[in-house]
């Protein structure tokens, strides 16, 4: 036995050194001077620093940090200085060595990056989120060395890609905070390819019978998807070829999660969905921006010879790059197959090789092309400046991290508008803009003292939303001041963040004031003022953040009698027989132990058991997500209201595991007596006479399920059903969407949250 162990470790040894040799190759063509030995040197370091450890799958602890290094050279396109600090990236977190023994060996840049990426260690209060914490250090760095952030895209990739070792809750939060937080951060910073697989994995882990299900209806469908693309194509290349243009053109099938997310919003099966695929021009044009777009533009009109273009979904990023530097012309024509009665929308994308590039690599190819090409690189820095202010305007905020990562969320799948300033400058904004919005592009000065605009040389309030091509004026008056209202209309982070910054100016009393009216009551009923209470009353009152509670009580829209009525509920709370006191709980971790003290040596021990467990913890089923056995479920620790139970797929989930992961458990349902969950279904037809009864009749008399509420309405010949109603579990429910299908007039049933 003692020599196969021997064996093993000798091959490991041998794939270490086979991993490590690939990434030398890969980084070879960059490789300057000193570089190899200084890659050496950290893959040795990182060797020695991970060899007594192993990752879950049982594999050596290296082979991820080699991996990460290998994502960053081949997938990114990183250089020398991000290989070095993506093999020692876990070495400060995880083992003895510090971050003054890196900046010793390997300098301040890589200390500096390596600190934005080792996590906040500590405890941390309850109600603050340490996952926003770490995010936001890590941002900290990201404002001086965008690698920072790069690296961490290809460790979380790494991760995705290996998740299967992880135990479920594990996967549900960390493809949680995957889609919450980082596949809109690659979708900024232009990765588009690691920003759709991390997509995908996310949907494989959360939706894995979703995932599944699309994709081997997209593997069963490739032959004729393939011959339809190179049957549209066919004209295209010809009438090119002919004109001497150097292009390549492709059919990619879209992403599993953006095919998923069309059906659940579209409400359609996958066999509806028309616009599975894009249709991708690349044309090989000389490095001159004026040629690149006199090519797309040629590219644009042979398409166009061929093909009726629907001129609404024109969408021209030549002109003005979206703020991640991505450049392309996209529209969508209207093609009819040989031999078929029906035509369908195909989109098509036209862009030089430059630009799909920048597309496929993000900010790592604007390096590569910063000589030519200076609004890719300007629309990046920019963004970096934004980030920059939204850390400067929260830092001293006692909740920072998370209403910092609000802000910084809102911005990240923003789509742009284009509006100009009365002198002809081009000013990029986030979507749904407003003037005051505007006001604040322009100076922190100009948006607090703005009371109206003109755009287009009309006058408009400062909530006006803002389109395309506006010019606009900001009209000021000194004795102007920033409101509470203002939150209210603006989107953009920096003006949220300066509005905030100087309402708190102006509020400080208010909040001085609030903390006293609390601490005085609560000195009378008997209360200690700790951090916990204070969280406890900001969870019930309803409000976001501490400073929040104590203003709304300074202001006196909330009455100090309200504690009074806040202390008997909680203490009704405590005198449920022999329940374990949830509100004492401060994260997962405390409650998984007493789980584990209840219910023994069983396997499913650190598990809240649903149905079971009833008598001695306090938790209700989520409203917003009405789980029903079957269900794939977690329990969140509230700070009130003890566990709620929700739904992975839960419109909540994300952000939840997101931002509060260590007050996540683990939650099963069990197989006891039968009981009733609520569910709700929406079904779609055609009207006929005696519909409603067919259906009822399915409902009530032949599966004896109690309906709740019914409402129809219908509109020239078109159905509509909202029913809610008391099912035992999935399949239950689904044996009834069976029965309701076959119904005659019933084009759709769905169920609804």
């Amino acid at each position: 036995m003692p020599i196969e162990v021997e064996i093993d470790l000798d091959l490991e040894r041998l794939e270490i050194l086979k991993r490590y040799r690939r990434l030398l190759r890969a980084a070879k063509p960059f490789l300057k001077d000193n570089d190899a030995k200084l890659i050496k040197k950290a893959f040795n370091l990182s060797v020695e620093a991970h060899k007594d450890m192993r990752r879950k799958s049982g594999e050596p602890y290296i082979y991820h940090p080699i991996a990460v290094a290998q994502i960053c050279v081949e997938e990114i396109g990183l250089g020398t200085t991000s290989i070095i600090c993506a093999l020692l990236h876990d070495v400060v977190e995880d083992t003895d060595y510090t971050l003054q023994d890196i900046e010793r060996q390997f300098g301040k840049k890589v200390a500096q990056i390596i600190d934005g990426l080792t996590k906040i260690s500590g405890q941390f209060e309850f109600g603050t989120s340490q996952q926003a914490e770490n995010f936001r250090k890590m941002l900290l760095t990201l404002s001086d060395d965008i690698r920072v952030i790069m690296i961490k895209l290809a460790d979380r990739l790494h991760n995705m890609r290996t998740l299967d070792s992880m135990a479920r809750d594990k996967q549900l939060k960390i493809a949680s905070e995957t889609i919450f937080i980082y596949a809109p951060l690659a979708h900024r910073l232009g990765l588009h390819s690691i920003k759709t697989e991390l997509e995908d994995l996310y949907l494989k882990y959360t939706e894995p019978e979703g995932f599944e299900e699309i994709r081997n209806k997209l593997r069963a469908t490739r032959a004729s998807r393939d011959r339809f693309i190179a049957k549209f194509i066919e004209p295209i290349e010809d009438d090119l070829r002919e004109q001497g243009y150097d292009f390549v053109i492709k059919g990619r099938p879209k992403s599993i999660y953006s095919i998923w997310n069309k059906m659940r919003k579209q409400k359609k099966p996958f066999e509806e969905i028309y616009d599975l695929f894009a249709v991708r021009v690349i044309m090989n044009s000389k490095d001159d921006p004026k040629e690149e777009k006199s090519d797309c533009w040629h590219a644009y009109s042979i398409v166009t010879d061929h093909y009726t273009p629907n001129i609404d979904r024109l969408k021209d990023w030549l002109a003005t790059p979206r703020a991640n530097g991505y450049e392309s012309l996209h529209i969508t024509v209207m093609y009819r197959p040989e031999g078929t009665d029906k035509a369908q929308w195909v989109e098509v994308q036209i862009r030089s090789k430059r630009m799909d590039e920048i597309a496929e690599k993000g900010v790592a190819a604007h390096w590569k092309y910063k000589g030519n090409d200076t609004k890719t690189t300007q629309g990046i820095d920019q963004w970096i400046n934004q980030v920059r202010e939204m850390l400067e305007a929260t830092k001293d905020s006692k909740a920072a991290a998370l209403e910092f990562l609000d802000d910084f969320r809102s911005n990240l799948f923003a789509e742009e508008v284009f509006v100009f300033t009365p002198k002809g400058e081009l000013r990029v904004l986030q979507r749904g803009a407003t003037a005051l919005d505007f006001a604040f592009d322009i100076h922190s000065e100009v948006g607090a003292r703005c009371i109206a605009a003109k755009v287009n040389n009309s006058l408009v309030p400062i909530s006006q939303s803002l389109n395309n091509g506006d010019q606009v004026e900001i009209i000021t008056a000194k004795r102007q001041k920033p409101s509470e209202d203002w939150l209210k209309f603006v989107v953009t982070s920096k003006a949220k963040a300066r509005i905030k910054e100087l309402i708190k100016e102006e509020n400080k009393q208010y909040l001085t004031d609030g903390r006293s009216i609390i601490e005085r009551k609560c000195k009378i009923l008997h209360l200690e003022v700790t951090n916990e209470l204070i969280n406890q009353l900001r969870a019930y009152f309803n409000c976001k953040t501490p400073n929040d509670l104590y203003y709304r009580f300074g202001k006196g829209y909330i009455n100090a009698d309200e504690i009074k009525k806040f202390k008997h509920e909680k203490e009704a709370k405590l005198n449920v027989l022999a329940k374990i006191n949830t509100d004492t709980m401060q994260d997962g971790k405390q409650f998984t132990k007493e789980l584990k003290k209840m219910h023994g040596e069983r396997a499913d021990a650190d598990a809240l058991l649903i149905g079971e467990d009833m008598d001695k913890i306090d938790y209700i089923l989520a409203k917003c997500c009405n789980p029903i056995p079957g269900d794939d479920v977690f329990g969140f620790v509230t700070v009130n209201e003890g566990i709620k139970i929700h739904r992975t797929t839960c419109p909540n989930a994300p952000e939840l595991l997101s931002n509060h992961g260590n007050r996540v458990i683990k939650a099963k349902w069990t197989s006891q007596q039968k009981l009733a969950f609520l569910a709700g279904l929406r079904i779609e037809g055609t009207d006929r006479v005696g519909l409603v009864n067919d259906l009822t009749r399915i409902i009530s008399n032949e599966l004896h399920i109690n309906i709740r509420s019914i409402a129809v309405e219908t509109d020239e010949g078109i159905f509509e059903a909202i029913i809610k109603l008391y099912v035992y579990d999935t399949r239950h429910l689904e044996q009834l969407l069976q029965k309701l299908e076959k119904v005659e007039g019933v084009f759709k049933v769905a169920r609804f949250d």
